[in-house]
């Protein structure tokens, strides 16, 4: 019998309703549903909402929570994670790994867009705690043509492999950024995306700095640099884009360039507070959220990011009206799914069966007069009571098969690590 899950009495949509997931799809949503499935989950106080999408964030960084504070961005690449990273081994990524996902199942998250290393050890991490990802071959080479012919060979082989991968990850290219990848390894990586259909994820305008510096370098912003190379289009996925000016916004809508906003991560290492969303947004640019690694934003709760853009965009604008709850939560599901191209982020017949389950009953959720605004402004992720991806319940009131042995196996190596 196909694997089958019945939740009942969920509020969605201020509405009590029944759902049927069979398979990995969502297969009914109605009023009543009397079918017989494998499992039947109470929804009563409850209230279902899609599974969020974190669309940029290096999850094997978690080995890294706290070693880096109160530093400038890249004083904290150059002096800290950098040669951090030179002593990471597989194990490393793959436990670290394994504790991303466990954080973001207990905050809601059922699909990440990753950029790290090891990569196979990432994905089998990754497929073993039940969660949808992307997970990019990085290209990082620093100017260093002695490392071009490897870093094609091992992309291609990681290619190659990734047709054995479990089918809910997915594999893509990632550019660091142009102010560490050489132009000819950027125009590589994009061509050989496009050639084999793949997303390329980028780091684009983070700082004030790397703009200044790209422009004393190449005459261009990092967006026009990158767009003179050939390397944007549909499929690029750009994370930061704080640092945008009326020209790169205009490259950036015309080549149809998915962005990601990092909100607590911008502001922990000061790369700036005003991302442009209305006018990203105006320009008819889909625009998403992540949380970045646990290096620099110290968590990969999605509740927390949503809270967090939402403020600043209201004050640095001085407008109330930015950033309304509706759009804000299309942020972290919806858009997510577009970007990916995944019919996911969203609740309906025949959508992937990516849900996260609500517990209101609670003081922040009293009186629950607007649910948005009590996920969001009011409550925490300790709210969040059971995570379905893929059509598999992954966590049932907040609890995670295997919790302890990751935290035993992270406490081991990232002592090892430093």
């Amino acid at each position: 019998m196909e694997n089958s899950i019945l939740i009942k009495n969920i509020t969605l949509d201020d509405k009590v309703t029944d759902i049927l997931i069979k398979g990995d799809t969502i297969e009914k949503i109605s009023e009543r549903i009397d079918l017989v499935a494998n499992k039947v989950i109470e929804g009563k106080n409850k209230t279902l909402i899609p599974g969020f999408v974190n669309m940029h964030t290096h999850a094997a960084m978690t080995l890294m929570r706290g070693i880096g504070e109160d530093m400038l961005l890249m004083d904290w690449l150059y002096k800290k994670i950098w040669p951090t990273e030179k002593k990471l081994n597989d194990e490393m990524v793959y436990w670290g790994t394994k504790l991303a996902c466990l954080e973001m199942l207990k905050t809601g998250t059922t699909c990440f867009n990753d950029q790290y290393w090891s990569l196979s050890h990432a994905v089998k991490a990754a497929s073993e705690m039940g969660l949808r990802s992307v997970q990019p071959f990085v290209i990082l080479d620093l100017f260093d043509k002695e490392r071009w012919n490897k870093i094609k060979e091992d992309c291609q082989k990681a290619y190659e492999e990734s047709a054995g991968w479990n089918k809910i990850n997915r594999f893509a290219i990632g550019l660091h950024s142009p102010y560490s990848v050489s132009e000819e390894m950027l125009v590589w990586g994009a061509e050989f995306a496009k050639a084999n259909g793949l997303l390329v994820h980028i780091h684009i305008s983070e700082t004030k700095g790397e703009n200044e510096d790209s422009i004393a370098k190449h005459g261009l912003t990092p967006t026009k640099y990158l767009d003179k190379l050939g390397v944007l289009g549909a499929n690029t996925i750009a994370a930061h884009c704080l640092w945008i000016d009326d020209e790169d916004m205009e490259i950036l809508a015309k080549r149809d360039v998915k962005v990601v906003h990092n909100i607590n991560s911008n502001l922990k290492i000061a790369s700036g507070y005003k991302f442009r969303y209305n006018e990203f947004r105006d320009a008819g640019v889909t625009v998403t959220l992540g949380t970045d690694g646990c290096a620099s934003s110290n968590n990969l709760d999605m509740i927390e990011t949503m809270k967090t853009t939402a403020l600043l965009q209201k004050g640095w604008r001085g407008d109330p009206t930015a950033m309304p709850l509706d759009e804000l939560m299309n942020l972290t599901t919806r858009n997510g799914g577009i970007a990916l191209g995944l019919n996911t982020g969203v609740i309906k017949e025949g959508a992937l069966a990516d849900l996260t389950i609500i517990d209101t009953d609670s003081y922040a959720f009293t009186p629950n007069i607007s649910f948005y605004a009590n996920l969001i402004y009011s409550a925490n992720s300790s709210c969040v009571d059971t995570v379905i991806c893929n059509g598999k319940v992954l966590m049932e009131k907040r609890f995670v098969q295997g919790e302890h042995e990751i935290l035993d196996n992270v406490n081991r190596l990232y002592k090892k690590l430093l």
